[in-house]
């Protein structure tokens, strides 16, 4: 059983790469994979491991300079959902390419999951999903406003040009982990809007902690690991990925004449070029035989 821990915590690092070789040296020691991003607003990623090992580099990162306050959520998976550790240097933890914001200074209202029911299904409040539209696309919750972005920097455009239609309303976004929705909000206020409010854990609290009868989401949720999606109460979901545009497919869309494993599916079949599919038939070429070969070591 591998316990997974996702996590964010928005704080001042001085010298972020500095703090590299320290941490992924940990992970390697305890066996700990995913990718953790570092940046001078502090940390963001994904980890798995056992669960000594995933405690071992939580304790280590709440160590770390303004971290003490560092927030979690752990779900479990009986197969490995990542293949190595990734310790990397960002510009930004979760970028929105808007340097005036600053989540430490001030974000919107939280909403725990048993108040955020409530909360959405007022007359006077706009419910939006702050995800790209892959991800809205197998899941949200009842109502949202899904405002089509391919990427979390597209946001302050799409809000610059429809925000006319939220007049007079309050705000209420949410995303997967919360990361995207401490910037959002802190985007909204400084455009003004004065009732903002934001699911506090993201959907995935709520997942785990609303019970599925009186839910308000409907389908998936995507996560950036092996498990693709996850649904209530953290159940693994029917989803899997096309390993050339990374995005997620039902199970019907492998039946597509689009879909070539590794290759291309209907989502990106007209986006990638031709030699883009040739380097992704090499690489599913080369997938296939490691596996192989592995298969004969184990045998």
């Amino acid at each position: 059983m591998y316990t997974i821990a996702a996590l964010y915590h928005f704080t001042r690092f001085d010298d972020p790469d500095g703090l590299r070789p320290a941490l992924k040296a940990l992970c390697l020691d305890q066996n700990v994979k995913g990718t953790l991003l570092l940046a001078g607003e502090g940390i963001n990623g994904t980890i798995a491991g056992p669960r000594s090992g995933i405690d071992a580099v939580l304790a280590h990162i709440r160590a770390l300079p303004g971290c003490e306050g560092l927030e979690w959520k752990e779900s479990f998976a009986d197969t490995a959902p990542f293949g190595k550790i990734k310790v990397r240097l960002k510009r930004e933890i979760v970028t929105m390419g808007q340097p005036d914001v600053d989540p430490q200074a001030k974000v919107g209202n939280y909403v725990t999951p048993e108040d955020w029911n409530a909360l959405i299904q007022s007359e006077d409040v706009a419910v939006i999903d702050t995800r790209n539209d892959y991800e809205v696309a197998i899941g949200t919750f009842e109502g949202a406003i899904d405002p089509e972005t391919s990427s979390f920097g597209e946001f302050p455009a799409w809000w610059e040009a429809n925000k006319e239609r939220f007049h007079n309303k309050k705000i209420a976004m949410f995303c997967t982990g919360g990361i995207r929705c401490e910037k959002s909000t802190n985007f909204l206020l400084g455009q003004g809007v004065e009732d903002v409010y934001h699911l506090k854990g993201g959907i995935l609290k709520y997942l785990e902690e609303v019970p599925e009868a009186e839910s308000t989401w409907d389908g998936d949720c995507f996560v950036f690991d092996n498990r693709v999606s996850v649904g209530h109460g953290l159940k693994v979901g029917p989803h899997q990925l096309c390993h050339a545009c990374r995005k997620p497919l039902f199970p019907e869309d492998l039946k597509r004449s689009e879909f070539v494993v590794g290759v291309s599916c209907h989502q990106c079949i007209n986006v990638t070029s031709e030699a883009d599919k040739n380097r992704f038939r090499e690489r599913q070429k080369q997938i296939e035989l490691a596996r192989k070969r592995g298969g004969e070591h184990l045998g």
